[in-house]
Order: structure tokens, then sequence, then C-alpha cells
């Protein structure tokens, strides 16, 4: 009998809310009627499939370089040109993807399950466990997150990508929580929710088949718009001089090379071009998202 209760408590979560919630079909006719959906989704394929794939693009080795060709321009074989050392810039731009989708997907998505999970436990529990959270979460607020990151980032020896997204995480997840926990505190006391308290469903089914279904679309939301900010704080904190070391190849090393050599352009505008249409594409997938998850637009 509680069985049948809990299903029909499930079904019912479905329909109850600010409105009727899309299937997983459903979302996905109404983004693919979006054609700047389509355009920056097949945009970010191909740039997934260079950073898993470079030699996809080119075959030229972005290590082989050749002194007397430093910093000249485009030529046969060679779209753009060569960088100070006289390497084939096509090639390291094509090889500098791989940090920067690495950073951007991996951190974002750890801060989406990092602030879901903070968020549920703070929004479904208030008191003790709200209190832990949302102070520590203060506490995080009250710190400039870009000095946290220099100063963490500058005492480690060996900089790898994991050790960036662990310090992004670190420092990324209290505002995801905040949205998540004020979503959840909607979603506790609605009716579906109680009955599956009054009939004795385990807290954590309820979080995970009730409460979490029904309040991660605004999280995922802001996670799908924050993924372009992430690529370019790869970029900044690189060129800043903490982020990746050599012989790692990425943008923001690039750029960071750049800087010191202004009078050669083509340093500069070929990985600036791929970061600003990697940020923006993944911004105009959040909004597209964003767009079809909101209730008002589903009626």
């Amino acid at each position: 009998m509680s069985e049948q209760i809990s299903a029909t408590v499930g079904a019912e979560a479905q329909e109850l809310g600010d409105g009727r919630t899309l299937s997983n079909r459903e979302l996905l006719r109404a983004l693919l009627r979006k054609p700047q959906f389509v355009l920056c989704s097949l945009l970010l394929l191909v740039f997934f499939a260079m950073a898993a794939v470079p030699k996809l693009f080119t075959s030229a080795d972005p290590r082989f370089c050749e002194l007397a060709k430093s910093r000249q321009g485009r030529g046969p074989g060679h779209p753009f040109g060569f960088d100070i050392q006289g390497c084939d810039y096509f090639a390291n731009v094509v090889y500098g993807a791989r940090p920067s989708v690495l950073v951007s997907i991996c951190a974002s998505f750890g801060v989406f399950v990092l602030a879901g999970s903070l968020g549920l436990l703070a929004g479904y529990f208030p008191g003790f466990v709200d209190g832990l959270i949302s102070r520590t979460a203060d506490v995080l607020f009250s710190i400039p997150g870009i000095v946290v990151l220099i100063v963490i980032l500058n005492s480690v020896a060996n900089r790898s990508i994991w050790i960036i997204v662990g310090v992004i995480l670190l420092i990324g997840w209290p505002g995801g929580m905040r949205l998540m926990r004020a979503t959840v505190f909607s979603v506790r006391n609605r009716e579906y929710v109680l009955a599956a308290r009054s009939i004795g469903v385990p807290p954590v089914r309820i979080l995970r088949k009730h409460v979490f279904p029904n309040a991660m679309a605004p999280l995922l939301a802001m996670t799908t718009l924050g993924i372009g900010g992430m690529v370019g704080l790869e970029a900044a904190l690189t060129f800043l001089g903490v982020g990746l070391q050599p012989p790692s190849i990425s943008w923001g090393s690039q750029f960071g090379v750049a800087a010191s050599y202004r009078d050669t352009p083509h340093l500069f505008i070929w990985p600036a071009l791929f970061i600003s249409t990697m940020t923006i594409s993944f911004m105009i997938i959040g909004d597209s998202i964003r767009d079809a998850l909101d209730p008002k637009l589903m009626r």
C-alpha cells in the first residue's frame, strides 16, 4: 500500500509546482527549435572533438619549431602563422583546446554536484545542517574569489588541470548552493513531499525522487551559463602566471606570450577568437536551457 501511495506521490510531483514540467523529450524538442542552440551546439562539438582528438584537425607537431620562422605570418600549410619559437601556431591553438575544455566542463560539473548536494541538505534540513553549510558559504563569500585562487595556486609547485579544478571547486560552490537552497525551501513543503513524509518514506529517497528533480532546474541553468565563465577564468589564471605551467599548451598561456609581443597581432587574435567563440556558445546554450525550463514559457 505504501509503495502505491509513493508512486502516486511521484506522479503528483511531476504535475504540481509552477506549471507543467517538461519531459526530457519535450525539452530536447524545444531546444532543437532554436537555431542559435543548434549552431552553438555544433560549434561546441567541434571544440570537444578538437580537445579529444586534436590530430583530426592538424598533423603538425605543436612542439616542432624552427626559430628562423619566429613570429612569421600565415603561409602555405600554416594558416595561423608561427609563434615566437617558430612553432606552427594553428597546431598550438588546436592542442590548447584540451585544458580549456577540461577545466570548464569538469569544474562546472563539480560545482553543480557539490552546490546541488549541499543546497539540497541545507534547504531540506533547517537548523544545524543549514546553519553549518550556510555560514561556511558566508565565509567564502566574504573573501574575494580571484585572490584566493591566486594565493592557493601560487603556493602549489606543480599545477595540473585537476589541481586548478579542485581549487575552483573549493571556492565556486557557495553561489549555486544558495540558489539550490532557496529552491528547495519552495519545494520541501509542497503536497507531494508532505505526503511522502507522512507515509514514512526515508529522507534520502524523498530528496532523490521528489525534491531534487523539482528543484534542480535553476541550478542547471546557472551552471550552463557559468561554463563560459570557466573558460575565461582558466585563461586568466594562466595569463597571470598561476595556471598551467610549461610544457602544457593552453589558450591562456598563448595570451601570456602575446602580451609581450604586441607588434605581432596574430599571436593574440587566434586564441582570443577561440575563447570568445566557446564562451559565447556556452552562454547561448545556457540561455536556451533556462528559457526552456522557465515555467512561464511552458504555458
